[in-house]
């Protein structure tokens, strides 16, 4: 009767725990759903798309004619001396000479599509950092159900054996020891839930928003494992990456610049045009009657300032250091592509390691160890050391996962490409 009764109560209990357990289950966020929010919540990112539209709007402002001037006057030709008044208005403009606004549409224009590919290779960080973070939060969730795991092992290996000490079989110092580790493993778990949730919070900058605590990451680690030829991604980076695009557009608006310069050393032609009105004059000396007068004008101005080509100079020097920056963007992303594929292979090697059967040897030594102390043929200390040992092999297996997964993650961004799926 009394068994019964406690299968009862036990059922009872595990009915409410798993109910707990279902009640905590939080909804999936998916890495494709992830980075699709990523494009569309990250504040930086948005930041980032008022430079294109900044500069979109300068091209327009840069095809804008010179204003005309409408001036209007008065002269009294003679005070108290009855010469009469004169009343003008004119109308001037400034005729731009040597290409000047072509240039400056063809310098906003260079400048706009530089905002653009800079734009790209903002996303191209953006994305490769927004997939470490989910990465991060994986490996944590991961080693918290390793430690969860471990846990449970030993509590109830510390269930058995207070009811093994009841019975007389072990001492109380052996059953205190598997308690105390039990104990111990426990503030492991707590501390890995902490990294867990640390490591969800970091993804809320990514999409601004603190409501991704709430949810759970899930992928496939083993979904990072790809076939490369160094020859092959260096020619893929040094064609495709943005930021090597974006330093061999950077050295297009300098010339723009120098265009520009040229043409601002050229003369612009001023052109007026109006019209007078003199009103009669009663003078008993020089009398006039009301005559109406037309009037053109045409200024040159002197350029002087044409000796000093200071303007000229820099802009042309600005295109010699664009230049030189091209080419140390292009010899920089060679060897950073050639060091990412040299990790990436690295990893993959100590991928092999565990695979070749170093998991399955600990868990069946651990699994060997806890039998024979079941049976009183081994020490509690063998089987918490064989404990160790497996959580230590489980830790470096995800470890070596996550550093495979971060590997390839570089070497993509690296060589400015992405099939990154998991």
């Amino acid at each position: 009767m009394k068994i019964r009764t406690h299968f009862i109560i036990l059922s009872l209990a595990l009915s409410n725990i798993a109910g707990m357990v279902k009640a905590q289950e939080k909804e999936l966020l998916r890495f494709d759903e992830f980075l699709g929010l990523v494009g569309k919540r990250n504040l930086s990112y948005a930041a980032q798309k008022y430079n294109v539209s900044i500069t979109e709007a300068s091209v327009q402002t840069a095809g804008m004619f010179p204003d005309p001037q409408l001036e209007a006057e008065t002269v009294n030709n003679g005070v108290n001396k009855n010469m009469g008044y004169v009343y003008g208005t004119s109308i001037g403009w400034t005729l731009e000479l040597g290409g000047k606004r072509k240039a400056r549409i063809n310098l906003a224009k260079n400048q706009s599509e530089l905002s653009k590919i800079q734009l790209q290779d903002f996303f191209r960080n953006l994305r490769a950092d927004a997939t470490l973070g989910y990465i991060e939060a994986l490996k944590s969730k991961a080693l918290l159900e390793v430690q969860q795991d471990s846990y449970e092992n030993i509590l109830q290996l510390a269930k058995s054996d207070s009811i093994r000490f009841r019975l007389g079989t072990i001492s109380l110092i052996t059953s205190k020891q598997s308690k105390l580790e039990a104990a111990s493993l426990l503030n492991e778990v707590y501390q890995a839930e902490s990294s867990e949730q640390q490591a969800l919070t970091g993804l809320s900058v990514f999409l601004s928003d603190n409501a991704v605590t709430e949810r759970e990451v899930s992928g496939d680690f083993n979904a990072f494992n790809r076939n490369f030829s160094v020859d092959d991604l260096l020619i893929k980076a040094l064609n495709e990456r943005a930021d090597l695009l974006a330093a061999r557009q950077n050295t297009q608006v300098a010339k723009s610049q120098i265009s520009l310069e040229k043409a601002n050393r050229k003369i612009d032609l001023g052109i007026n045009a109006g019209a007078e009105h003199h009103t009669e004059a009663t003078n008993e000396i020089a009398p006039s009657p009301t005559v109406n007068a037309v009037k053109l004008g045409l200024s040159i101005p002197l350029k002087f300032s044409n000796r000093r080509n200071a303007g000229l100079k820099i802009a042309e020097m600005v295109h010699s250091q664009a230049e030189v920056e091209y080419q140390q963007i292009e010899q920089e992303i060679r060897t950073e592509v050639i060091q990412a594929y040299q990790q990436y292979m690295a990893t993959q090697k100590q991928l092999k390691q565990f695979h070749n059967g170093m998991l399955t040897e600990a868990k069946s030594i651990l699994d060997g160890i806890t039998y024979s102390y079941k049976r009183g043929e081994s020490s509690i200390l063998e089987v918490l050391n064989a404990q160790r040992t497996y959580n230590g092999i489980r830790k470096d297996y995800y470890q070596a996962l996550t550093d495979n997964a971060v590997a390839l993650i570089e070497l993509e961004r690296k060589a400015g490409i992405w099939d990154i799926d998991f």
